[in-house]
């Protein structure tokens, strides 16, 4: 019996099932609270795509998920848990920072938004730089480097906007507005084709900038030299080795890849929508990756397809909240968790029954003295 399942099967239908019974108990959590489960699912899916608005903000939230879940999926494939997509974002913010104030006043949009990109990709790269040489050359392990390294980079934030980026005479920890010139411009022509609008939404370009990223990803991982040597290191690492594949090499540049998508998710939230850089401005978007990478299975396909699933429960669910108070955003952050706890947690638990249903349509092999017979 093989101890794997078809590819259809281990991408779509697995997903799909962890994702219905995470659904079934969240449910129970509505109609405990004496809700009806049937008209909250209904509120949830009509605000986040029952109009322009929303489904406007929920591309907008899938946007930063798809960065953050490309980083830690480039991670995953070889054999890396990178739990620093929150602080790589964060620092990345700073490189978007640096870029925008230099040049806002006498550039156009269109040479700092590359810049910015260019900028928030070697910060964020930085920031995974020193757990990456940690865990090739020392043997520190990934997990808990990159942990401790988001702690460092709140505090380098903290430290940056209160005490060089703050503007003068201002009491707020941020740094100044952003001209016109430093904001990426908003996808409202793109609605207005389908008769719809933004309605205050703050999808931006970041948006197909994402969706680049995705594709790259993929040509990166199963189109190149360096993904099948990036997979064969994340396989199995002693035939990687025998193979000539370099480990130190190999780790380094995957979390350099990792940390450099992590930080290009800054722009969705500093250059799109708050057009100045303030704390907390990832709101927990790198977390949040490690479930889409998950749910994903890795492939960038699956990432795109889970972010707007993510998107989708942040947008619908405040929503919900508006329209039913009994369901507190506490609830919605709990049914997110749901989620997040079938997807990840509980994804062997389903995957063992399934594959000893899919072995029963296999043909037994056949026995060379028959076949010559």
């Amino acid at each position: 019996m093989k101890n794997e399942l078809p590819k259809w099967a281990d991408y779509i239908l697995l997903p799909l099932i962890n994702l219905t019974i995470a659904f079934m108990v969240a449910g129970l959590v509505v109609l405990l609270v004496g809700e009806n489960p049937l008209e909250a699912a209904y509120i949830l899916v009509r605000g986040a795509f029952g109009y322009g608005g929303g489904i406007a903000y929920t591309l907008y939230y899938a946007t930063n998920f798809i960065f953050t879940g490309l980083s830690v999926a480039v991670a995953f494939h070889c054999g890396l848990f990178n739990i620093g997509s929150e602080g790589q974002a964060y620092i990345g913010g700073l490189g978007v920072a640096i870029a925008v104030l230099a040049l806002d006043n006498f550039m156009p949009w269109w040479v700092i938004f590359p810049l910015a990109i260019l900028s928030s990709a070697l910060f964020g790269a930085a920031w995974a730089l020193i757990p990456a040489w940690l865990q090739a050359k020392r043997g520190s392990h990934i997990v808990i480097t990159t942990i401790m390294f988001n702690f460092i980079a709140a505090s380098i934030m903290v430290y940056a906007l209160v005490e060089v980026l703050k503007p003068a005479g201002s009491m707020a920890p941020q740094t100044r507005t952003f001209e016109q010139a430093g904001q990426i411009p908003k996808l409202d022509w793109l609605f207005e084709i389908f008769g719809s609008g933004l309605q205050g939404a703050p999808l931006n370009l970041s948006f197909f900038l994402a969706l680049i990223m995705a594709f790259l990803v993929w040509v990166l991982i199963w189109r190149t030299k360096f993904g099948y040597e990036l997979r064969t290191t994340g396989t199995n690492p002693t035939a990687a080795i025998y193979a000539g594949i370099p480990p130190v090499r190999t780790i380094v540049i995957t979390m350099l890849i990792s940390g450099a998508l992590a930080g290009m998710m800054a722009l969705n939230p500093v250059m799109g929508d708050q057009t100045r850089v303030e704390l907390d401005f990832t709101a927990g978007a790198g977390f949040v990756g490690i479930a889409v990478a998950l749910m994903g299975r890795g492939h960038p396909v699956g990432i795109i397809f889970a972010a707007i699933l993510f998107g989708m429960l942040y947008q619908g669910g405040a929503e919900l909240s508006f329209d039913m108070p009994n369901i507190s955003r506490d609830m919605i952050i709990a049914i997110q968790g749901l989620v997040i706890f079938f997807a990840g947690a509980l994804e062997h638990v389903f995957r063992p029954s399934m594959i000893r249903f899919f072995s029963r349509f296999e043909k037994p092999p056949s026995e060379p003295g028959r076949e010559a017979a």
